[in-house]
């Protein structure tokens, strides 16, 4: 019975909202961790169907010494209907749910019916159609390899590499190279790569496109002395990406503190031969700036917690049973901006640090421009000074930018990137990129110098206030 109380448990922390299901199905156990993700998935595709069909059984009810969490019978009782059986030993709970067997198989039918299902599989829950409209991206490892060398391997197998952007019209073995992201490739949404053998031995990275602007955004050096942190590194493919990007010289701290998620980490750093890698089993806001250790740090990746409201081809869609009233999701979302302000708040404390890149899978201003406008009102952000990276530096050919109604300066909007679900073949997701001063182009700052002339700062409103006063007035209401 052990790995149903897994699986139950696992469901606990989904009811919790303590991650995303990818994200908590990776801590579990190496070994079980394929069957246990099975069925998860499969009892919340059916999750609505099964709490009627055991409350209709009263199954709680009759067996509440024996089935002491819904849970723990949401899994039993899909495994009783649905997968041909429990699959443990005979023991107490097994018999427990056994005795109501003929009445839950009645109850199940009751709802087919009520229904009109045909199937079983017309009661599940369906993905979000946006997702068939997401090519399957594979990012070249070329840590290991050359993307001519992953081309040829693919043309080996059949593909046909196509001129141009994959659609619907495409050969069904078909790729394509991205038009923004070297070294990605696209294939079409279905294409499976888990048993390949380039994957399996660490030669490619399945990682969105979206996902993949954070690191070529940061542009990290490739040389010897070159130190970078990924603040929040798993499950790896961000860091992994550092890593090719910097050709494996160098250093990069890649920080989990999740010690689950953290022998993910290790193990995808590993396969994808990332020899400059550090994994560190801690939490980056406890980590001292002016540690000698990372006091050479330049490059900062913040990739925190946040609501992945963006994120349409994964299963999160399966925990929206009901909708959250907007009372509840936006202190939600509050809570998480400032959390992640705090984050970009503490990278720029870091002496050395010139360009920091601060990205989420949100679609919501709380958690995007607004967290960056805070950011840039802060005094950590005066006192660096940081300012944000002009939109040459911040991939210029990416056509939709941040929303310039949710800023202070609407032109700063130009150096943000949005990606939308459902119209950019990609999932929901931002990046923005802060920079100290000195380092921001003169066209960059060319507004900034306008704006002083003029007896004001566009930067913080344009307030005629005393500097002091103005940090600590916009401090207190952000992020909003």
């Amino acid at each position: 019975m052990n790995f149903y109380f897994e699986a139950a448990k696992t469901l606990d922390r989904l009811d919790a909202k303590q991650g995303s299901i990818k994200g908590i199905l990776a801590t579990l156990p190496e070994k079980d961790r394929k069957r246990t993700a099975a069925l998860v998935i499969e009892t919340l595709k059916f999750k609505s169907v099964l709490a009627d069909v055991i409350a209709q059984a009263q199954l709680m009810k009759e067996e509440r010494k024996k089935v002491t969490s819904l849970n723990l019978a949401l899994v039993l009782v899909h495994d009783v209907l649905l997968a041909g059986g429990i699959q443990a030993g005979d023991g107490p709970i097994k018999q427990a749910v056994l005795r109501h067997k003929t009445r839950l198989r009645a109850e199940f039918q009751k709802l087919k019916i009520k229904r009109g299902a045909t199937s079983d599989a017309e009661l599940a829950q369906t993905g979000d159609a946006r997702a068939a409209q997401i090519p399957r991206y594979v990012r070249v490892n070329t840590t290991m390899w050359s993307l001519a060398e992953a081309v040829k391997y693919f043309t080996a197998q059949g593909f046909v590499l196509a001129d141009g952007p994959l659609d619907s019209t495409t050969a069904p073995k078909s790729f394509a190279k991205d038009a923004h992201i070297p070294n990605l490739l696209l294939f079409p949404p279905q294409t499976a790569f888990h048993a390949d053998a380039a994957y399996t031995a660490g030669k490619l990275i399945l990682q969105d496109k979206a996902s993949c602007f954070p690191a070529a955004v940061l542009a990290p050096p490739a040389r010897k002395d070159a130190v970078v942190i990924d603040a929040t590194a798993a499950p790896g493919n961000k860091t992994t990406h550092l890593s090719a990007l910097m050709r494996n010289l160098g250093k990069v701290y890649a920080f989990e503190r999740d010690r689950k998620r953290f022998g993910t980490l290790t193990t995808m750093v590993a396969r994808a031969g990332c020899t400059n890698v550090a994994p560190v089993n801690a939490d980056f806001l406890t980590v001292d700036p002016r540690d000698p250790k990372f006091a050479r740090v330049t490059h900062i990746l913040l990739d925190p917690s946040c609501s992945g409201s963006g994120i349409v081809n994964r299963l999160d869609h399966l925990l929206e049973t009901e909708e959250e009233n907007q009372e509840a999701q936006d202190e939600r979302l509050n809570k998480l901006a400032a959390f992640q302000l705090m984050m970009i708040r503490h990278a720029m404390k870091f002496p050395k640090v010139s360009r920091i890149v601060y990205s989420t899978c949100s679609v919501h201003a709380t958690e995007n421009e607004h967290v960056v406008r805070a950011a840039l009102r802060c005094d950590e952000a005066a006192a660096g000074p940081f300012g944000l990276a002009p939109r040459e530096e911040v991939l210029p050919a990416w056509p939709r930018r941040g929303m310039a109604e949710e800023m202070d300066a609407p032109e700063d909007a130009a150096a943000l990137i949005r990606c939308s679900p459902g119209e950019d073949a990609t999932n929901g997701f931002f990046v923005s990129c802060f920079v100290r001063k000195e380092a921001i182009a003169p066209s960059a700052t060319k507004r900034k110098a306008e704006a002083e002339d003029e007896g004001g700062d566009k930067e913080t409103g344009g307030a005629e206030v005393p500097k002091r006063k103005k940090k600590k007035k916009t401090k207190k209401a952000a992020p909003t």
